[in-house]
Order: C-alpha cells, then structure tokens, then sequence
C-alpha cells in the first residue's frame, strides 16, 4: 500500500505543484521520493511509500536497465508476479512484484498487461519511446486512484483526491478531479510539450467472466459446468482458501481485523490456519473494537479464542467516536451516512494497531457482503434473479462505499489493507453459480457460503450461523445502536431551520436527516463543491426504507425479538 502521484505538462513550477503530494505522506511513511522525467520538464512523479516486499529496491517510479524508457508508478500487491515470470521467462531486476508490468507491457501492451494481473492495483505507465501515458485500475478499485484532465491536456493523478483539488493551472484552479473507474485502462498520448490527450478508455475485466490470468494460477482447472451442491461447496472452499494464501506474500507482520462476523471470523480461521502450514514464526494478531459488552466483542473474544489467535480488543466510548467524525470524513472524501458511520471504528482500530503493534498488512472481510448477498434486505428480493442483479450492482459500485471505506480508514493510518473475499477467481466462480443457489435461504442471508465451511470445524457453529450485524451497529451495545448515539449527538449540533434549507444550499444529493446533513457541512468544509463524487446515498433495496442501518428493517427487530 503505496501513495502515488504524477503531473503531466504542468504550467506550474513543480517545486509548487509537488506540496500537493504531500496531502497523501500517510499512505507511505517510509519512504517519499519526488522526480521529474528526463526530457519531460513539467512531467514528474511523487511517490510515497509503505515498505511491504524488497526493501532494498522498492522505491518507485520502478525503472529497469532493460527497459529505460519505461516508468512505473503502482499502488498495490500482484499476486501472481512468480507465475508470470515462470510461464513467459521474465528476468527480474527486483524483488518488487509490480516490476512484471514492465515486463507484461513490453510483450503484449496495455490490454495483456492489465487482464494477466492477479491482485489490486492502480499504476501510472510512462512510455517516452512511444510517447504514450496508461493509467489503470483492479476490478473492484481495491487499490484507489483519482485523475483531473483539464481541456488544454494537463494531467493529474493521484491515489487520493485531496493530492490533486490544490493543484495550480494557468486556466484555473484544477477544477473536475473524479475516481478513474475500476476495470479499466486508459491510454493517452504524450506531446511534446508533456501535455497529454486521451485516446481511450477501456474495460478490460468484467467481474462474472473468468480472469485471463487463470489460466496461470496455482489453482488447478475445477470442475465446470457442474452445479452439483458438494461439488459447489468444494469449490468454494478451494478458491477461498487459495485467495487468502496468496495474499500471504509479504515482508512485514500480518494481522487480520475480526468483528466476529462470519465474514472477517471465516478470513481470520483460514488465514491462522495457512499461517501454521507454512509455519510463520509470529503469532496472528486479530483486532476487535467496540463499545464495552458489543454484540461484535463478544463474538470476536469467541472466535480468536477457538481459532487460537493473539487477540487485541479496542474499547471506545461515544465521545471519542463522535470527536473523530470530522477526521475520518477528511480521510475519506465521501459524505455517505452509512459509510461514515462505519468507519469510525474501522478509522480508531487502525489507529490503535498503527500505534500499539508492529502489524502493518491487515486482512479484512470486505466484499462478502456484497457478492454473497450478505445485506438483510436481501431477505426482500422478488426473485433470485432481481438479487443477483443487485449483487453485481453493489459489486460494481464497491469502490464508492465499503471498500472506499476499508481502504481509506487503514490507508491513513499507513496500514495495507487485503481482501480475498474480492479475489477475481473466488468472486467470477461464484457469480457464475446458478441464482437461486446464492439468494438467503431459511431466514439465514449468505446460506451457500455458510453452508459451505459447515464440516470444516473452523469456526463455533454460532459464529458459522450468525445473523448479519452492521458493523456500525455491532460496535456498540444491543440497548442502543451506534446510529442512535450519532443521531442523538447530531440533533444537538444541527439547528431544525438548517434542514428545512438543505435542499436549497446543497441541491445535489441533498440531506434529508440532521446527519446527513452534519456530514455533509464537514465535506464541503474540506472539498467544496465536490459532492459528485458520491453518485448517490448508500440504501437498502426493496424496503421504504428511510435509514441504511439494518437495525432499523423489520427482519432485523423481527430476529432480534426472537
């Protein structure tokens, strides 16, 4: 997990431009390097770094005796680099696993290059010999990237948004700075004056379709077309365990955060569990918060304990939630009520393991949720192919909301994230699966999945079949939910005439609760005028449904009363 940025035919002295990059230091505390590309005067790097793989030569932009007019910027972990290197005879220069894009690029270009990455990423290429500039991004946008394009071709790109909004131009300040879409390259030509032109913006992976790289996993070839249900609950279990097995590649301590959900408890098991096999000389550290006595605390003391992991329990009190509010928006760029509310705790455990351990590549269980149709008012789907659709529009839309979230939380306090609930060949096999295997069955959301890790003996049973809790509610007490503390707050800070005006101040995406109207002025303190860059709110489906907590849905007190 890196910070990078670059400016392509900047009017700007760079020595100016280049304070811009600094906004994002936290993303890499290790290292920051800043340089201009020969020839190229007003085009530079700036690049912040957190010391995962090769400690000796992994400073960036990556250039490689063999290929000297060619610069790599990347932000992210590929997986597969030994693979690849295997299967087309690379040579190394480093041990750095995002030198094989160079390599990938200048066998098969652009398109080859972004399908056969197994991992998450979003890179900067520069090809002076070619003149050309690619950008890309993984499929779910695991790993961030923002760019501002201005109509006389000056280019800026960025990790976060906060590195590009100050940017100075001759026209004017930098003014449409928007997320690069996940799944997709860009190519642009280089002039040379060092401004830029778009060409084209591509699609290369479709998250349903079997990833290129396949073909090259260590995975063998599973059973297809067959959806005979041990044969489907196998195959679940081998491309799960053999997503968290590659995300082991790393130099530095692992841990893995556990709310005693099913999703974060399944990583942590398999992760202790390969952890062991390949005899890691440290102890698992897992990473519990919540308010004393939460419903997640309690699950995740369970859990560590039967799994055998060294257990850290973050305990924190309204008061030190709601005094983080203003900088957890700051971090995340977003104003969305419900991923606000979620990373409060998500931003403080962070804090806690950046301050307390030495564990700096964090597991998490991000994505489940979403492709397993996780969310409670999935119990309300009309059908299974209505909840299939929705599955894959949560997934498309990740990269605005929870793993946003997941990434900017940890990313702020210089941790890596990792998640192989959104491993391209886990997440493609179980979007191929039939839709009526997939949907909540029995009052019980994620049932395949569930199902599927039933005779593994990872997990205590009631932890395998615990009910879906919103992380922002199972961090504080079952009496009274996170939201309701929030709200409670809220009310006090947010004058009732204020909200009757809210439409008319803030026209697009306009507040509707004190809340969201209290997140929204933090925003727009920090990034005014840009509120488009969340489309729309965060908000359950097929139910009137006028708050994203789950607490607040009719299964969810139905389940709770019972």
């Amino acid at each position: 997990m890196c910070g990078i940025w670059a400016l392509f035919g900047s009017d700007e002295c760079l020595s100016v431009q280049c304070l811009s990059a600094m906004k994002i230091a936290h993303r890499g505390p290790d290292a920051f390097r800043f340089e201009n590309v020969n020839g190229f005067t007003n085009c530079c790097f700036g690049f912040h770094r957190l010391a995962v793989v090769d400690q000796l030569y992994g400073m960036q932009p990556i250039r490689v005796k063999k290929f000297p007019y060619l610069w790599l910027c990347y932000n992210g972990e590929i997986y597969n680099f030994k693979q690849l290197q295997k299967q087309f005879g690379f040579e190394y220069q480093t041990l750095v696993d995002g030198e094989v894009i160079l390599h990938l690029y200048n066998r098969g270009g652009i398109e080859q290059t972004a399908s056969m990455l197994d991992g998450v990423f979003s890179f900067i290429l520069l090809d002076t010999a070619n003149r050309k500039v690619f950008l890309a991004r993984d499929t779910y946008g695991v790993r961030p990237l923002f760019k501002v394009l201005t109509d006389d071709g000056f280019l800026g790109v960025c990790s976060e948004a906060k590195g590009l909004i100050n940017l100075k131009h001759s026209t004017s300040l930098c003014s449409k700075v928007e997320p690069f879409l996940p799944g997709h390259y860009e190519v642009l030509d280089l002039k040379p004056s060092g401004k830029v032109a778009s060409v084209e913006l591509v699609k290369f992976h479709s998250y349903k379709d079997e990833p290129l790289h396949a073909a090259c996993d260590t995975v063998e070839t599973l059973p297809s077309g067959s959806f005979d249900l041990e044969t489907v609950k196998s195959n679940i279990r081998i491309l799960f365990e053999n997503a968290v097995r590659k995300r082991l590649m790393a130099h530095r301590r692992i841990g893995c955060l556990l709310s005693g959900g099913l999703d974060s408890s399944l990583v942590a098991a398999v992760l202790l569990k390969l952890m062991k096999e390949i005899n890691v000389s440290y102890p698992l550290q897992t990473f519990a918060i919540g308010m004393e006595n939460s419903p997640d605390l309690l699950a995740a003391r369970k859990v560590a304990a039967h799994i055998g992991s060294e257990h850290h329990e973050v305990i924190f009190n309204s008061e030190e939630g709601i005094q983080a509010i203003e900088e957890v928006i700051f971090s995340l760029e977003t104003y969305d009520i419900t991923t606000v509310r979620a990373s409060i705790g998500m931003y403080l455990v962070s804090k806690y393991i950046r301050k307390k351990t030495d564990s700096v590549v964090i597991f998490s269980g991000e994505g489940s949720d979403e492709l397993t149709q996780g969310y409670i008012y999935f119990h309300k789907a009309p059908s299974p192919e209505e909840a299939a659709e929705e599955s894959e529009r949560l997934l498309k839309e990740l990269y605005l909301f929870d793993v946003l979230r997941a990434d900017r939380t940890t990313a702020a306090h210089g941790l890596e994230l990792r998640v192989p609930f959104l491993d391209h060949r886990f997440t493609s096999y179980y979007l191929s699966l039939p839709a009526e295997l997939r949907i909540p069955k029995n009052g019980i959301e994620k049932y395949l999945l569930r199902q599927s890790f039933e005779d593994s003996n990872l997990l205590p049973k009631e932890i395998l079949w615990r009910p879906k809790e919103a992380f922002s509610d199972g961090i504080a007490s079952v009496k009274k939910s996170w939201f309701s503390i929030l709200q409670d707050y809220i009310d006090q800070q947010v004058d009732d005439l204020l909200l009757e005006k809210a439409a008319e101040k803030y026209p697009f995406n306009p507040p509707r609760t004190k809340e969201s109207y209290y997140y929204r002025q933090i925003f727009e303190k920090h990034y005014p005028g840009r509120s488009n860059w969340l489309p729309h709110y965060w908000m359950p489906r097929w139910v009137k449904a006028t708050d994203p907590s789950a607490r607040t849905l009719k299964h969810y007190k139905s389940a709770a009363q019972e």
